[in-house]
């Protein structure tokens, strides 16, 4: 992966932090969903050589989680991941009150989704982080912490509702799936996060989920992911987004911080571009 630098994003100019699903679109719109209970909407401005300058036209506003009055704290408003079907309509991952909300526009009422029945099993704050269009149309979706024999599986969901096939996704060395973007190859990158005092707090790394192994998974499958970017190619923070898309005919990546508005983090935006074009 080629590295294009980054944006620093000002939480305060843009209202609100803790930016954790992340979607850019092939015109450079800038879509992203706080777990604060927010969205925002921008144009991403590149240079010729694709490096970012910055973020113009913000839109933003209150992410409607169905609910006439709220319920407190994070319960009912926990977004978590983003994706974005064919026909432009948005799909949003919740946590605490685990489920899948779509929206025709990212601003507007919104309504249930059918989400993975096992879904509901996930604990409080470990849910649907990584959620996906795949090329061939089929959702994927895998779980932050719904374990499964033991630390070291992930329940991961794909197909489209009604017809799910489960499937174990492996982790390693304590990290764990944050967010999910499909490549039109029929892969699927992942980035992985884990926390440790001892180790300096915060660390990331990019995987990829292979076609092959994506395309037609016996129920119950161990998936593994292949590093792309490992930690020591990140700086040490909170990574929580990632999406795909294309530009002048390369194919980008840009990954994305959640800085739960605490002032020894940042919101970061990095992008890449992939070295073979899908």
């Amino acid at each position: 992966m080629e590295s294009l630098g980054g944006l620093r994003l000002n939480c305060r100019a843009i209202g609100f932090g803790g930016l954790s699903g992340l979607h850019i679109g092939d015109d450079l719109v800038l879509t992203a969903v706080s777990d604060l209970g927010y969205w925002l909407q921008a144009q991403l401005v590149l240079n010729e050589a694709g490096q970012p300058l910055g973020l113009e036209g913000l839109r933003k506003g209150e992410l409607s989680d169905g609910l006439v009055f709220g319920l407190p704290g994070k319960l009912a408003h926990d977004a978590e991941s983003l994706a974005r079907l064919p026909d432009g309509t948005w799909l949003v991952g919740f946590e605490r009150w685990q489920r899948i909300r779509a929206y025709d526009d990212i601003g507007g009422w919104g309504r249930p989704a059918p989400a993975p029945p096992e879904l509901r099993l996930a604990p409080l704050n470990k849910g649907l982080e990584s959620l996906t269009i795949l090329a061939d149309g089929r959702w994927l979706a895998i779980s932050e912490g719904l374990e499964l024999e033991g630390r070291n599986l992930m329940r991961g969901w794909v197909g489209q509702p009604g017809a799910w096939t489960p499937f174990s996704y492996a982790v390693s060395n304590s990290y764990r799936p944050t967010d999910a973007a499909a490549l039109p190859d029929g892969s699927a990158l992942v980035t992985e996060r884990r926390f440790s005092i001892l180790d300096g707090g915060f660390r990331g790394r990019l995987m990829r989920l292979s076609a092959p192994l994506l395309a037609s998974p016996s129920p119950g499958a161990i998936l593994r992911a292949e590093p792309l970017l490992e930690a020591e190619h990140l700086p040490r923070d909170n990574w929580e987004g990632v999406t795909a898309f294309h530009w002048r005919g390369r194919q980008m990546v840009a990954l994305l911080t959640d800085d739960n508005e605490f002032f020894l983090q940042q919101g970061l935006l990095l992008l890449f571009a992939l070295r073979q074009a899908g």
